[in-house]
């Protein structure tokens, strides 16, 4: 199917890109300016935003709700159940679940779970995320964790299972020690956090549901730079 060819759910032009490879079935929604690249597979009856990105192998079950700007990248099965929202980013090859306690003889159709990534999280390549929990806004789970708890906003999660190791800025740069106020600068961004009762970080510049600024949405510092001035 090219993106020439693709249609809605009313029979209208759409404009959202689908790859020749994959496979759109309909009745679903699809927003403007997404693109469905290689081998990917939107099942019928899923709900998806504007403006995202499916990379190669992605699988979108019915019932499955993503939001606006979400970046899924190879080899990732989202299935009913999952709620992402804005802004979320899903690495390479990570793993989500729909049912704590699989049986191939039992039939658990309709107890499906609730799995919600909040705003701006990210989930990192090979990380697994067991169903049923919530990832709190612009959270960080590392590499091949293991999340079986939910998560609260900014929480850096890693290992087996997860466990918070530190608290993460909006532009993914693990927050430094606070200060004599109890404030946590960005290195890369200088957006001031703070954690404002136990477990509950805050930004103090920008309200964690408003967009960032179009100055702040391009990185300039690499990863590795950041560290080594640390």
């Amino acid at each position: 199917m090219s993106d020439k060819n693709v249609r809605n759910s009313s029979g209208g032009p759409d404009d959202y890109f689908v790859h020749e490879s994959a496979y759109v079935d309909q009745p679903c929604r699809i927003g403007k300016g997404t693109k469905i690249w290689h081998f990917c597979h939107i099942m019928k009856d899923a709900r998806i935003g504007e403006n995202c990105i499916f990379g190669q192998n992605v699988l979108v079950a019915g019932g499955a709700v993503i939001g606006n700007n979400v970046k899924v990248q190879n080899n990732v099965a989202i299935y009913t159940g999952a709620i992402i929202e804005d802004d979320v980013f899903l690495g390479p090859s990570c793993v989500l679940t729909n049912v704590t306690n699989p049986r191939s003889q039992i039939v658990r159709h309709g107890l499906y779970e609730r799995t919600v990534f909040h705003r701006g999280a990210t989930v990192g390549a090979n990380a697994t995320i067991v169903c049923g929990v919530e990832l709190g806004r612009y959270c960080f789970i590392g590499a091949g964790a293991v999340v079986t708890k939910s998560v609260p906003d900014y929480a850096l999660m890693t290992g087996v299972p997860a466990c918070r190791t530190g608290w993460i800025s909006r532009h993914g740069i693990p927050l430094p020690k606070p200060d004599a106020r109890g404030v946590m600068v960005c290195p890369e961004s200088g957006y001031r956090y703070k954690e404002i009762e136990p477990g509950v970080v805050r930004c103090l510049d920008l309200d964690e549901e408003a967009p960032l600024p179009d100055d702040q949405r391009v990185g300039k510092i690499s990863y590795q730079e950041l560290k080594d001035r640390g």
